[in-house]
């Protein structure tokens, strides 16, 4: 998606042949955006690499992790391709991913925030768009209730989408 005059969404197709073409940035479609030659590569690069769920996440190996509710059937797989250690004791945990679609899962967020460790993060995973059960301000409401402050949005998936929250910094 290119946002600037004109707002415009490519698909996949258009993509795979991305260049740079002098300070250009060159789409297969012949599109064309004049972004300076160091942002042009940068963009390229960005395309035609694209980060992983687990890399926009902040995943690393060793990392001690929780998964409660999330409905995502490649996800735990994911984690431990990474190298990431699940853990059954909800203390000490580097990332905690917490699936919570209703009023109720919202309630149990100030219960969880205990379980981080110094510098961990809990991401609220929820539905996205119109099948949204739980609206992001109450979910921003119910993290800040909790003595969390929100930090990072990422689609988790085409469905889901995910929120990280960590302790505020004193």
């Amino acid at each position: 998606m290119f946002r600037g005059a004109t707002r415009r969404v490519w698909p996949a197709e258009a993509l795979r042949g991305v260049r740079v073409e002098g300070e250009d940035l060159v789409l297969a479609d012949g599109a064309r955006f004049a972004l300076g030659a160091a942002p042009a590569a940068r963009w390229a690069d960005a395309i035609a690499n694209p980060k992983s769920r687990l890399h926009k996440i902040g995943v690393k190996a060793g990392m001690r992790t929780a998964v409660i509710g999330v409905a995502d059937e490649t996800f735990t797989t994911e984690l431990a391709e990474r190298g990431a250690r699940p853990v059954a004791e909800l203390a000490g945990l580097d990332l905690l991913f917490y699936a919570a679609d209703s009023a109720e899962d919202l309630a149990r967020v100030e219960g969880l925030a205990p379980a981080l460790a110094e510098g961990g993060a809990l991401w609220i995973v929820s539905r996205k768009g119109k099948a949204a059960t739980v609206k992001y301000v109450d979910v921003m409401a119910a993290a800040r209730a909790a003595g969390l402050v929100d930090s990072k949005v990422v689609g988790f998936s085409p469905t889901l989408t995910a929120l990280r929250f960590t302790r505020r910094k004193t």
